[in-house]
């Protein structure tokens, strides 16, 4: 039943003192976004043919600058390096809107409204379907409430000073026309 599912889900990915009461549950898709009915454990072999949903949230301020976000240094991918805004799984139950709206505020601890938008762009990788939004927001860094588990630091950043990031080896493994995309996109959008 529903209730049951929101009860399973609630349970599977609530916050306690000391860590989750259980794995993040995530839905499975078929290559054109079908929902399969299967699920997965976070950490489980992915079926050949099946995707999971992961969501980026890339929030720009009026000079055309990215947030980024220093992830922290004991995460299993991509310890101690820069990346977009925000990034996250859909768990079990989440649309592509829910989870980067949850995604903002676990990480940054920013309320966040997507209602009636759509993704800047969607691509697809190996196992992945990944929803990249852009949102103009200004922001004060001071005012972030960051997940300690998840974030080390944030700052505003230059398409200039993210490609050197990725040049020097300090920001996440990026193709450099995705990050130009997104800058693109952000600037046309502001428009």
């Amino acid at each position: 039943s529903g209730l049951r599912a929101s009860i399973m889900k609630r349970m599977m990915t609530e916050e306690l003192p000391h860590g989750r009461l259980g794995m993040e549950i995530w839905d499975l898709y078929t290559q054109d976004r079908g929902k399969t009915g299967e699920t997965v454990c976070r950490g489980a072999k992915i079926p050949d043919g099946r995707f999971h949903l992961q969501v980026h949230v890339c929030i720009f301020n009026g000079k055309g600058e990215m947030l980024i976000q220093l992830r922290q240094k004991d995460k299993q991918w991509y310890p101690d390096l820069w990346d977009y805004s925000v990034g996250g799984s859909a768990v079990a139950g989440d649309n592509s809107v829910a989870a980067a709206e949850r995604e903002t505020q676990e990480e940054l601890g920013l309320t966040i409204s997507l209602q009636g938008k759509t993704p800047a762009l969607t691509r697809w990788y190996e196992q992945t379907i990944d929803d990249y939004y852009i949102l103009h927001q200004e922001i004060q860094l001071s005012e972030l409430q960051l997940q300690a588990e998840e974030v080390q630091a944030t700052r505003w950043a230059s398409y200039e000073e993210v490609m050197t990031l990725l040049t020097e080896k300090r920001f996440c493994p990026n193709e450099r026309g995705m990050i130009r995309l997104l800058f693109e996109l952000a600037e046309k959008e502001a428009h």
